[in-house]
């Protein structure tokens, strides 16, 4: 692995997994501050450390890069990953909107290299047990799924200090397009594609640019609904999604360390699966098994670029485009 950015993401979320998962290795690092750069590569123990990002893609001994980048940026890299013939990992969102996913996908297409993204919550084993009674019809058939997200505001926020992920043109959007696509992201990974989606915005607080408060509803192509609210102005912390089906329901948490709720007819299960150091370890790894062609991974740009699609709709920007 090559990797593009040396940000908080990377230190204990991606960098180590890189490092970590079976038949993977993070050799060499760019950072817009080579300084920056230097340090990161001298504590992760990374041997190579580029001060452009041209040498890196041209490094013969790098088969895949990484983009742990803000999002404004993913397009230009991923479309010179592409160039350079490399495999490509890139961090969500994927980009800045669906619009840039979709040339971000026909570019990986054409070129016949995958492209991954960084929704790594569809390798967490909390949430393959999740999929697993979803499959086995534990609840019946899912008539709705409801994800109700709120926190206080940060102390950066109430300062209001320069902060990228509330600055659209950086990050696409706010606190929802950064933590919201995560979570609808997963939804479609449990349930399948949404077909139609709409919402509206505020900005309550008027504390950075983009909006702080959210709500939308949706339609699965299963003929399921589903709705949420995320706000960022709230004094405590929620994070709670309950899936309702015609035999029971399942409760969980996106973001909180929460266990996982099955109650039914016949039984009630509470689970706590703990999340893997680091966390995208699984994600890491899958991606090693899709390369040796031992199984398929699940977060690919195509899906992806579905959720951009409903993020995109839920913010009044777009459409999702038929399957």
């Amino acid at each position: 692995w090559g990797m593009i950015g040396c940000g908080a993401v990377t230190e204990k979320k991606s960098g180590p997994a890189l490092q970590q998962a079976s038949g993977s290795q993070l050799l060499a690092v760019f950072g817009r501050t080579v300084e920056k750069a230097r340090d990161y590569a001298h504590r992760h123990r990374v041997p190579r450390v580029y001060s452009d990002v041209e040498s890196l893609l041209q490094d013969p001994d790098i088969d895949a890069i990484y983009i742990a980048t803000p999002p404004d940026s993913h397009l230009e890299y991923a479309l010179r990953v592409a160039d350079a013939g490399k495999i490509c990992c890139v961090e969500k969102p994927m980009a800045l909107n669906a619009q840039q996913c979709q040339i971000m996908v026909a570019a990986f297409a054409v070129k016949n290299l995958p492209l991954f993204v960084s929704y790594y919550r569809r390798s967490l084993p909390r949430f393959l047990q999740i999929k697993t009674w979803l499959d086995e019809s534990c609840i019946g058939h899912v008539r709705h799924v409801q994800w109700n997200y709120y926190r206080p505001p940060t102390e950066i926020d109430r300062s209001q200090r320069f902060h990228w992920r509330t600055q659209p043109q950086i990050a696409g959007g706010g606190y929802f397009m950064d933590l919201g696509c995560h979570g609808i992201d997963l939804l479609q990974f449990l349930l399948g594609d949404i077909a139609h989606a709409s919402g509206f915005t505020a900005r309550q607080q008027h504390l950075y640019p983009a909006e702080d408060a959210v709500t939308a509803c949706w339609q699965f192509a299963s003929g399921a609904t589903g709705g949420g609210f995320w706000n960022f102005a709230a004094q405590k912390r929620v994070d709670e999604v309950i899936i309702i089906g015609s035999a029971g329901e399942i409760r969980f948490s996106v973001f909180l360390e929460q266990p996982v709720l099955l109650e039914n007819a016949h039984e009630r299960i509470a689970l706590d699966i703990p999340h893997p150091d680091p966390i995208q370890l699984h994600h890491v790894t899958n991606i090693v098994r899709h390369l040796n062609a031992e199984q398929l991974h699940p977060s690919t740009g195509p899906s992806a670029l579905r959720t951009a699609e409903v993020m995109d709709a839920i913010l009044g920007r777009g459409s999702i485009q038929a399957s």
